[in-house]
């Protein structure tokens, strides 16, 4: 007991130490994480999830196998952590147009290019894969990548289209299962053919302009009210 008491005193000593002199506590530096996370996402894209080990990665990233696990207790954990960190960096602020939208095929168009862009991205792909891959043998992890990244994105175009309802622009009885559609009319078979490298690169801007100006319009005139169809009327007479 004597010693357990005397460790911890120690440990927070240096802790304490550490920021009197303006360095990082264990486990807190920044750069230091982000060089951990670089040199797992190197070995996960060469390796995949499974073959991967915290061995190859503590290697890859130039680190000890004790600064690693400071950070990160597993490499589920540390993936969860780089999944996030992806998302974060690609996804930033790409919902935030759908909170203004005076024209809404327009937000429509706009919206749906930029997720077909993103989600076709060599990035997106590679995680996705990765996560597949590693699905079976931790189906939570899946679920939560699943959670915080796409069911969030479906989540905000389900509130969009029910503030359109509102403005009486869109008649919709399931707007859960509208919101689905829409987002598969802007891919139109782009991601699958990624993701199982059919398509070996990621579809041109004229090709995803074309099938999500093709898929917006299919969408309104599923949905769209008459009262959307006279004021876009009258804005062309205008």
């Amino acid at each position: 007991m004597v010693e357990t008491v005397s460790d911890s005193g120690e440990d927070q000593c240096d802790v304490l130490d550490s920021l009197r002199r303006g360095r990082p506590a264990a486990g807190q530096d920044p750069v230091k994480r982000s060089q951990i996370i670089e040199g797992a996402r190197r070995v996960f894209i060469d390796k995949g999830f499974e073959a991967a080990s915290m061995n190859d990665i503590t290697r890859e990233a130039g680190v000890s196998k004790g600064t690693i696990y400071v950070y990160f207790a597993n490499k589920e954990e540390l993936f969860e952590a780089l999944i996030e960190e992806e998302r974060g960096t690609i996804f930033k602020n790409m919902y935030d147009m759908l909170d203004r939208a005076d024209d809404l095929r327009e937000t429509l168009v706009k919206f749906g290019k930029v997720l077909s862009l993103k989600i076709t991205s060599a990035k997106v792909i590679q995680a996705q894969r990765t996560v597949i891959g590693a699905a079976d043998r931790i189906p939570d992890m899946g679920a939560r990548f699943y959670e915080r990244g796409p069911k969030r994105g479906h989540d905000r175009v389900a509130a969009f289209l029910n503030a359109a309802i509102e403005r009486g622009l869109l008649q919709i009885d399931d707007v859960d299962l509208a919101a689905y559609q829409f987002t598969e009319l802007c891919l139109a078979g782009f991601f699958r053919q990624c993701i199982f490298s059919y398509r070996t690169k990621a579809p041109s801007q004229d090709e995803i302009d074309h099938v999500v100006r093709s898929g917006v319009s299919m969408f309104l005139k599923a949905y769209g009210t008459e009262r959307l169809a006279a004021e876009e009327q009258a804005a062309q007479s205008a």
